[in-house]
């Protein structure tokens, strides 16, 4: 015992306070704090109040694109008026246009009203007006792939017009009929009246999945087939071409290029081109692809090669940011066995970064998905019917469309059932990419390995 603790001195900062009890810049840290994550947890809130926000809008306005209105009819086919030679010739058929079918289901209509014993006040070409016009084109169809059904009655769900279809949807009333030249309030009264017979249904149409656009007229025939077949072939076109193109770039970056100016000009170019808008990579594929390369427009080829183009910075950095991510001792370990720099990277090294190099795969396909402005300027923004064909038989150079450019498109539409349309494509492509994201999980998760 020394002496003064024997004579009971007390050491220096003694009774200034224990470090158990907390001071005043303690309790302000710790307050500060607290507001932080406060602000933190307001903010997150917001971001998810923001989204269900969007998504419930989305949702509300393009769920019922999936839902079309038809009436069910009893239609004769006569022979003397589809098929005047008799012989079943497809040229001789064809020359019938749809001006020729148009009575046969103005005809079949006014039979299902007399049949339902229905009352109305509108003559047959008004009454006509509850049918789509693209109805007369699909019946027209219908005869020409089957020659037989001709002399027949056949029944047949014909497409109601947009206008009908919005009434059963909440977009047309009374009142507005009344201002509206398309449609009157007796014709809503007749729709009625067929629907209450049960000869006019409203259901789950999945035309809106493989129909083909249509006229600025016919809203409820408009569908999203030809725009997701050129979607697809593009993204298989950027898989093909950007995934090993990246790949190869990003090894040869990382682990065999030596450190000098030169790499890293590349390295700061990669990194600009990431950020560079997307638009600047359509002037791009205008300039080369088109104008030079004499490619045709609105073609898949060119979209996706466009798309490759503004895909590949994304694979090469987030592939670098994998490989970098692997410890150098699984490196020096392959090395120390006698194993190639080869070797080491291929065997080891690329196995080990390979969650990594997927998950950025697809997040940049993801990211091509949803692109429209680069599209745009490549022409793939032209009116689209015909599907193209398959890839073996040259539909890469086929015009298509793409899921954004048709949602594009259809905003630009006075009609508002089209507004309707283009959520519903809205919610298509938002279903790709959360099957994509997913996709990634996945393959993150599969592959993945601990060391």
């Amino acid at each position: 015992m020394t002496d003064a603790t024997a004579s009971g001195a007390v050491p220096s900062g003694a009774g200034q306070g224990s470090l158990l009890a907390k001071d005043q810049r303690t309790a302000k840290r710790n307050a500060a704090e607290g507001r932080f994550k406060i602000y933190g947890l307001i903010a997150v809130c917001i971001g998810i109040a923001a989204l269900v926000l969007l998504l419930t809008s989305i949702l509300t306005s393009g769920l019922s694109a999936f839902r079309q209105t038809t009436i069910a009819m009893q239609v004769t086919l006569d022979a003397e008026r589809l098929d005047p030679s008799g012989v079943r010739d497809y040229d001789a058929m064809a020359k019938v246009t749809t001006f020729g079918y148009a009575p046969l289901l103005r005809d079949g209509l006014q039979a299902t009203i007399a049949a339902a014993g229905i009352e109305t006040e509108l003559d047959p070409g008004d009454a006509m007006e509850l049918i789509s016009d693209e109805s007369v084109a699909q019946l027209r169809n219908r005869v020409l792939n089957n020659p037989d059904l001709i002399g027949q009655t056949i029944e047949v769900n014909v497409l109601a017009s947009g206008r009908i279809d919005g009434f059963y949807k909440g977009r047309v009333s009374y009142a507005s009929a009344e201002l509206d030249s398309n449609i009157s309030p007796e014709q809503l009264q007749l729709a009625e009246a067929l629907e209450e017979r049960g000869a006019l249904k409203t259901g789950l149409d999945w035309r809106f999945l493989t129909a083909p656009d249509a006229s600025d007229t016919r809203p409820e025939a408009a569908g999203l087939g030809v725009a997701i077949i050129g979607s697809a072939y593009m993204m298989l076109i950027v898989l093909v071409l950007a995934l090993p193109i990246g790949v190869a770039a990003s090894i040869y970056l990382e682990e065999f290029a030596p450190q000098n100016r030169w790499t890293d000009l590349i390295e700061v170019n990669i990194s600009n081109l990431a950020a560079v808008p997307s638009i600047v990579f359509g002037i791009l594929g205008l300039a080369i692809f088109i104008n030079f390369a004499g490619l045709p427009q609105s073609a898949p080829i060119v979209g996706g090669l466009v798309l490759t183009l503004m895909t590949l910075p994304t694979i090469i950095i987030a592939t670098r940011a994998a490989l970098k991510a692997v410890p150098p001792s699984i490196r020096d370990a392959a090395l120390g066995l006698g194993a190639s720099k080869m070797q080491s990277v291929f065997h080891h090294v690329l196995p080990l970064a390979m969650p990594g190099i997927l998950t950025g795969t697809i997040i940049g396909l993801a990211q091509a998905l949803g692109e429209t402005a680069p599209l745009l300027l490549i022409g793939m923004v032209a009116f689209v019917r015909e599907y193209p064909d398959t890839p073996l038989d040259g539909g890469f150079f086929d015009p298509a469309t793409a899921l954004p450019v048709q949602v594009f498109n259809w905003t630009q539409r006075s009609d508002p059932a089209f507004v309707e349309r283009a959520s519903g494509a809205i919610i298509v492509l938002l279903a790709f990419l959360l099957l994509m994201n997913l996709t990634a999980i996945f393959l993150r998760r599969r592959f993945e390995r601990r060391w």
